[in-house]
């Protein structure tokens, strides 16, 4: 929406989105992974684009002037001799002139660009039972540009979070029979917000010459990192190097106890 009233002009606020189905939209890619906010931003700001075209041509219409006359320019056709409409001027003549108006746009085309994080990570471990307790998180990511930070942070907190699971915690047990022994949630154990200290966040802005904003992706870059920030830093603390995930409390008690004799 933010990228869709940058390209036309207008306030963000006068853009309403709607969650759809495929009833009501012809088959796409899945919205999902770290391309969201970079794929769905290039197909939003192609189809303002051709929105503005179409403007310009009912503009025409109605001044009765060539369409390659007039230009669109920060929310408003302008033509010659000082001729102006603001966009919701002209979007309120806009039925009288030919019907409604469609933007359509598409990404396909799109490559993303390279995304960069760095992570710092603060631990205490418990010699006696090998549990790690989180204590301290920053990380440092490359969004290109932060078309929401609020969103652009919890996406990398989200991140982070899943990636102290990966490390610490989460990890399927079979049976001899193939199995999964530990299918739910009260089994497969997840970190929660007594495991995780506030996530700090440093959003830093390289853009990418790849998107009209500048736009890179963020979900999925701050997962990757934790396990061996938190190897790491399970090193500086007890001397030893853990080589499997996850790094439970029994593992890190074993190479404890392994190191102690």
């Amino acid at each position: 929406a933010m990228q869709l009233a940058e390209t036309l002009g207008i306030a963000a606020e006068d853009v309403t989105p709607n969650v759809v189905d495929t009833d009501s939209v012809g088959y796409n890619d899945v919205t999902g992974g770290s391309r969201v906010t970079f794929a769905t931003g290039i197909a939003a700001i192609e189809a303002a684009k051709d929105i503005q075209q179409q403007l310009v041509k009912r503009a025409a219409i109605i001044w009765d002037v060539d369409p390659g006359d007039l230009r669109y320019d920060d929310g408003a056709i302008l033509g010659p001799g000082e001729k102006r409409f603001a966009f919701k001027e002209l979007a309120a003549k806009i039925n009288a002139t030919g019907g409604a108006i469609i933007g359509r746009g598409t990404s396909s085309k799109a490559t993303q660009g390279g995304a960069f994080g760095t992570h710092c990570v603060d631990v205490e471990v418990d010699p006696d039972t090998g549990k790690v307790q989180i204590l301290r998180y920053t990380i440092a990511q490359d969004a290109g540009t932060a078309i929401h930070p609020s969103y652009v942070e919890g996406q990398m907190q989200g991140g982070v979070v899943q990636g102290i699971g990966w490390a610490l915690n989460e990890e399927y047990w079979y049976d001899d029979g193939g199995a999964m022994r530990n299918a739910t949630y009260l089994d497969y154990r997840i970190p929660t917000c007594y495991d995780v200290p506030m996530i700090d966040t440093i959003i830093v802005e390289v853009p990418n010459p790849g998107h009209p904003y500048g736009v890179r992706g963020v979900g999925e870059v701050p997962i990757v990192p934790p396990p061996a920030a938190i190897a790491n830093a399970i090193y500086q603390a007890v001397g030893v190097r853990m080589r499997h995930l996850p790094m439970s409390p029994p593992r890190v008690l074993h190479e404890i106890l392994k190191k102690r004799n």
